[in-house]
């Protein structure tokens, strides 16, 4: 092997059996990397599965999988963000606005934002304010593995894995020897000779994430078994004590469901009065009017994104990655659909406002794309979420539309297009969310997050689309009381549209979960390793 022309590829390899959960590589990352009470960049989780008598215990040690295909580098809208030539994925302080995009991308659990700085005996010490991290507050933090250590080791011509002074703390203070650190593209290495020797498998691999931890789960005597319904069973998977069980994430609040509840409604809006401009319903001097409502409602939305950020001041770093983030996609949209809508007002001409609609849609499409990208929250990168997102905005906005339109023009002129239109979007959104709701188990929705669904969609279906749909379709029968029919079907839709946006958002962003597709044979029961020959 030419060592000059070689890039390695770092990973690990854990043994699974060897592991006996002592937290040592806990507390040796900590003392590392001096990380705040309550951040592990790296955990040993306690797992028991099975019922007595059948029962079975083991340590699994999580973190940063260091992916070949990293969810988290694409979305995040400043490059903080990124992976290094030997496939290690590492983070800028300096230029990571908090925004915890990475965050809620990640499968694996492996990002945290501490906005404070906190102490270990709930008061400064100086052995702590000797190496606190300032850079760190406020922005996304993870494991590295150790690549300091790694870079200077190899600078002094030593090897990673093998010399403890350039492996990660966590693998050089191993006790056990459990965790295995090397280079994967090296055949000759620690890691490349055991998962080439040993049964392994990737955590959630499903994914295509291509994590770069491995997990051995045999021994020489005794083989590993598969994954069965103690482990499958849905009430163990909905219960938060159970370590492999995702919890709800907490970054992406009910700031952040507002982007996506005002930038919904106010993009539709615009959008839909682009659209029924061209039938006449909407007078040309009043489409102008419409699209600077839509902006003020879509400002709102972007304030609330605003107050979540953790570096408030860096907010103009997420203008950096157009080529992969539709965050900073969605900022170069606005920045467009801002100068049209004032130049529109100023000086009102069909072409702008062909360009603000064209721009609304596109603002709503990243809106859509940018919770599906979210890799790390089952319940959001269903295939079905952008359309959901998209319809949803188009019925609120052609809804809040109406009740605008009710105070410029007269009823008489725009009731019909725009019921049959709310009719139609109505339909259109219940059919997604039906489709979301009985498939989401197969699209890996996890069953916290899917009892979730299931509660709120009664509500849904009644006040958010057969209510609009029948308010609608009455208003089309000419109906004496369109104006209050109209009103009614609106604002149900608005409201539950709010409403299933809040509650996906914040209530069910349930995170992804640790799959384990195989284990050791150990416990007991049948879960007892097979007698010794």
């Amino acid at each position: 092997m030419n060592a000059a022309a070689h890039i390695p590829r770092w990973g690990m390899v854990v043994d699974i059996n060897s592991c006996v959960g002592c937290q040592t590589c806990t507390v040796a990352c900590k003392h590392a990397n001096d990380t705040l009470p309550g951040v592990q960049w790296r955990r040993v989780l306690d797992v028991e599965t099975g019922e007595f008598p059948d029962v079975e215990r083991l340590f699994l040690v999580t973190g940063c999988q260091h992916c070949a295909e990293p969810p988290c580098v694409p979305v995040c809208p400043t490059g903080a963000t990124s992976q290094r030539e030997d496939g290690l994925v590492v983070q800028d302080y300096d230029i990571c606005i908090g925004c915890a995009y990475c965050a809620v991308a990640c499968p694996y659990q492996a990002r945290t934002i501490a906005h404070d700085q906190r102490w270990y005996y709930g008061q400064e010490t100086v052995q702590e304010r000797a190496v606190e991290h300032a850079d760190r507050l406020g922005v996304a933090q993870k494991c590295s593995f150790c690549k300091d250590r790694v870079d200077d080791g190899l600078a002094r011509g030593l090897t990673p894995g093998v010399d403890p002074e350039a492996t990660p703390a966590c693998s050089a203070a191993c006790i056990a020897q459990a965790i295995h650190f090397g280079d994967f593209k090296n055949p000759e290495s620690n890691v490349s000779r055991l998962v080439r020797d040993r049964p392994n498998f990737q955590l959630n691999a499903e994914l295509g994430t291509d994590p770069q931890i491995r997990y051995l789960y045999t021994t020489p005597a005794v083989p590993g078994r598969a994954a069965g319904a103690a482990e499958l069973d849905e009430e163990r998977l909905s219960d938060l004590a159970n370590p492999l069980v995702g919890p709800v994430q907490t970054l992406w609040d009910w700031r952040a469901a507002m982007n996506w509840i005002f930038g919904g409604i106010g993009s539709g809006m615009a959008v839909a009065a682009w659209l029924v401009s061209y039938a006449g319903v909407v007078a040309v001097r009043n489409v102008p009017v419409v699209h600077a409502i839509s902006a003020v409602l879509m400002a709102i939305g972007l304030f609330c994104v605003f107050l979540k950020i953790g570096r408030k001041l860096r907010f103009w770093r997420a203008a950096s990655r157009p080529q992969t983030s539709w965050m900073t996609r969605e900022i170069y949209v606005v920045a467009a659909f801002y100068p049209v809508v004032l130049a529109d007002l100023v000086s009102p001409g069909e072409w702008l406002s062909l360009a603000g609609g064209v721009l609304a849609f596109a603002f709503l499409v990243c809106q859509a794309k940018i919770l599906h990208r979210a890799r790390g929250i089952p319940a959001w990168r269903v295939p079905l979420v952008p359309w959901m997102i998209v319809a949803s905005g188009l019925l609120e906005g052609t809804c809040l539309l109406a009740i605008v339109l009710l105070w410029l023009q007269s009823v008489d002129r725009i009731a019909p297009l725009l019921a049959l239109t709310g009719l139609a979007l109505a339909a259109l959104n219940a059919a997604l969310w039906f489709a979301y709701r009985i498939t989401a188990a197969k699209q890996g929705v996890v069953p916290l997050a899917r009892s979730v669904i299931s509660g709120i969609s009664p509500a849904l279906h009644v006040l958010g689309h057969g209510l609009p749909a029948f308010s609608f379709y009455l208003v089309l029968e000419n109906s004496g009381m369109a104006l209050a029919w109209m009103l009614t079907g609106a604002v149900a839709a608005i409201a539950c549209g709010v409403y299933w946006k809040f509650m996906i958002v914040v209530r069910g962003g349930y995170q992804q979960g640790y799959a384990m597709p195989m284990l050791p044979q150990r416990g007991s029961g049948c879960f007892a390793a097979p007698p010794r020959l």
